[in-house]
């Protein structure tokens, strides 16, 4: 659906959501073309790229279950390396796509129907990477069971008192509410792609998703209702979720850890990676699917609004901590951020502060809130930024503990660098399959905004007919 001179632009609330002058048909049409055209080769050349990174992945984890631990950095006393900053990494990685369909959703916020649907995918698949290495890095992964509260035998329980239980149960719940509330979205959509279908495969796949809906009425109210109460459950899981996981580490009596800013400062640097990876994703999928109609400027400059925002957060979040650890007196609390900032690991620090930080600001202009190929820039350096703050985070606080005798300068091995890269193969796999098989947009979100969805369009516009869906 291409705009042309002729076409007007589709204004709902303040912005410009909609470009060209759609209509339930175009929109449906538009959105499962992506779906339905043969695939390219492109996407062939990705998925086996990116597949063999995840099997790369695979192997590595196998090897590791041989091997033991092992096998990356660790040492004494940097017991927690790269598979631990990887977890909080992802796990951040999937705030965004939450609080863009939940919150923004419960405050009605029309420009989220565009982007809210491969941000909610982009959840589940970095949840499903975070999910991987906390299984993995406990070092006897066939006793990982424990972390559950299932009785045994041997009438042995989990330590309630341990966070890494709190992030199982945390990660776990955020985990299905979000599956939940991205599958009910998706249902409306399912069902005019099994319509559309011209195989009995397809027909017979979508129309099992698709739980036998027909859009009446009836349907359209359970629909609503279920959605409403999802996004209720999934708001209060995008403040809870990332504060349980800072727990790790906020519980802990460690100089550079022992601190009460954790919850909410990691929540806010959740949701500014989080965006960050919406950014790149969207500016690649509108390009190559061509639905810059779509998701037009006006979602990328609020999206990079919220990232500006955010990077001020974690600004204002990594001053604070400087302040505190001079107030407080104590020396080994001025020493672990003095030494962030001066000591072996100070590139890893002033990487996390130019790209946190500085990059950012250049927002603050509207006209590079609105040039694509800064925004994607951007978008990059935030997300290494993001990756290289919970390295600091957990790697220069554990090298440098209360004895001097036990310090050790952490490097990681291939294992390590390989489990990184393998985790973003796996998510770009799983993302490229979505992007294959499901529609990238939400269409029946889409049109609920567009001037026909009002009841009484109609009778200010004539009586002429629109096609159906």
């Amino acid at each position: 659906m291409k705009a042309s001179a002729e076409t007007t632009a589709l204004q709902v609330d303040d912005g410009q959501l909609i470009q060209g002058n759609p209509t339930f048909h175009t929109v449906s049409e538009s959105i499962s073309r992506i779906v339905e055209v043969k695939t390219t080769k492109a996407w062939y050349v990705l998925f086996g790229f990116f597949s063999s990174l995840a099997l790369m992945f695979v192997v590595m984890i196998g090897y590791l279950f041989w091997e033991g631990t092992g096998i990356w950095g660790l040492q004494i006393p940097v017991a927690w390396g790269w598979a631990i900053v990887n977890f909080v990494f992802w796990v951040g990685i999937g705030h965004a796509g939450t609080l863009i369909s939940a919150i923004l959703f419960l405050l009605r916020q029309p420009w989220r129907t565009s982007i809210n649907r491969f941000a909610e995918a982009m959840t589940i698949f970095a949840v499903i990477c975070a999910g991987t290495f906390p299984g993995i890095h406990v070092g006897r992964v066939w006793v990982a069971y424990y972390m559950f509260p299932l009785p045994n035998q041997m009438s042995m329980w989990p330590n309630f008192r341990s966070p890494l239980l709190w992030d199982v149960f945390a990660v776990g719940t955020y985990f299905t509410v979000s599956l939940l509330f991205w599958y009910t979205g998706l249902i409306p959509d399912l069902a005019t792609l099994r319509d559309r279908a011209k195989s009995k495969i397809r027909k017979a796949v979508y129309g099992a998703f698709a739980l036998g809906w027909r859009g009446s009425h009836r349907n359209w109210q359970h629909y609503e209702l279920a959605y409403l109460l999802l996004a209720g459950l999934a708001t209060p899981l995008v403040l809870s979720v990332h504060s349980v996981v800072s727990f790790d580490f906020a519980v802990s009596n460690l100089p550079g850890w022992h601190t009460t800013i954790f919850p909410p400062y990691f929540v806010a640097g959740a949701i500014f990676s989080g965006f960050a990876m919406v950014m790149t994703l969207a500016l690649i999928a509108r390009k190559v699917y061509n639905v810059e109609n779509f998701i037009t400027m006006r979602h990328l400059e609020n999206m990079n609004k919220i990232i500006l925002v955010t990077s001020l957060m974690v600004g204002y979040a990594y001053s604070i901590e400087l302040f505190i650890a001079w107030y407080s007196g104590n020396p080994f609390e001025r020493f672990a951020f003095w030494n962030r900032a001066t000591g072996p690991y100070a590139w890893a620090y002033w990487t996390m502060v130019f790209c946190n930080v500085v990059v950012p600001q250049v927002f603050w202009s509207r006209r590079m809130r609105r040039n694509i190929p800064v925004m994607f820039v951007v978008s990059i350096l935030v997300n290494i930024g993001m990756w290289f703050e919970r390295f600091v985070i957990v790697v220069s606080t554990l090298a440098n503990d209360f004895l001097p005798s036990s310090w050790h300068y952490f490097k990681p091995t291939i294992f390590d660098v390989g489990m990184l890269i393998g985790s973003f193969g796996l998510f770009f796999t799983l993302f490229l399959l979505f992007l294959r098989f499901l529609p990238m947009i939400a269409m029946a979100e889409v049109k609920a905004v567009l001037p026909q969805a009002d009841p009484h369009y109609y009778e200010h516009h004539g009586n002429g007919k629109e096609a159906s869906v």
